[in-house]
């Protein structure tokens, strides 16, 4: 009699070959996406993937959301599926601090016919940046930046959301170092410092997402 491994209640096998791309393949992107999700590659700034991209839409749309943060603006892959969640008269403000992602963000979202007045970009450092934004005042905020600044943009992102708002962070699981107890890079020990932060913080209600390089969400209580 063939014997069957036991996994405990709640624990996610390893995934198959295959059933990653399965997941991040589940719903395609169009031409508008692709294209600036390879002027992001050229650039050297990883997008976050489709499956990723989609949990971002989704939450947009969840919340109707009006009022949007991002940490990081990357070619405008992110901010793409955000805009596309939040609502028609929602503003999307975008910081980065490299000049030719913000100006490869632009034709993203003139490409997607996006209106000018919905998106505020910010050029300059977000830690600078984001302290300058009104308490309570957003229903969604992304990060997607400088990994050694995770902690740093959870104790601003608490302070911008106003209750029922929403809190994310890509790559927390890092390729997987974050389980590695031997690694202690900077960028590691900031991915497990920020996730730890966020559990334990009284005011949030996290859960840890595994798709592409994880996804960190948390509502405001």
């Amino acid at each position: 009699m063939a014997r069957t491994a036991l996994i405990s209640p709640g624990v996610t096998p390893e995934w198959p070959a295959g059933l990653r791309a399965y997941v991040e393949d589940y719903l395609a992107e169009d031409e508008t996406l692709s294209a600036a999700r390879a002027r992001g590659r050229a650039l050297g700034c990883v997008p976050i993937g489709a499956a990723g991209g989609a949990a971002l839409q989704f939450l947009a749309t969840a919340l109707r959301a009006k009022a949007v943060v991002e940490v990081g603006t990357g070619a405008g892959v992110s901010g793409l599926y955000l805009l596309r969640g939040m609502a028609g008269d929602g503003v999307l403000t975008s910081i980065d601090v490299e000049p030719e992602h913000q100006t490869a963000a632009k034709q993203a979202f003139a490409a997607e016919g996006v209106a000018p007045g919905r998106t505020r970009l910010i050029m300059g450092r977000a830690l600078d940046v984001l302290p300058r934004l009104t308490d309570s005042g957003y229903d969604l905020i992304f990060v997607d930046a400088a990994k050694t600044e995770y902690p740093s943009y959870y104790e601003q992102g608490v302070r911008l959301l106003r209750p029922g708002g929403v809190l994310a962070f890509d790559n927390v699981l890092w390729k997987g170092r974050v389980a590695d107890p031997e690694d202690r890079e900077p960028d590691t020990n900031a991915m497990r410092e920020v996730a730890r932060l966020v559990k334990e913080d009284d005011r949030l209600v996290p859960v840890l997402l595994p798709i592409g390089d994880g996804l960190l969400v948390a509502a405001k209580a």
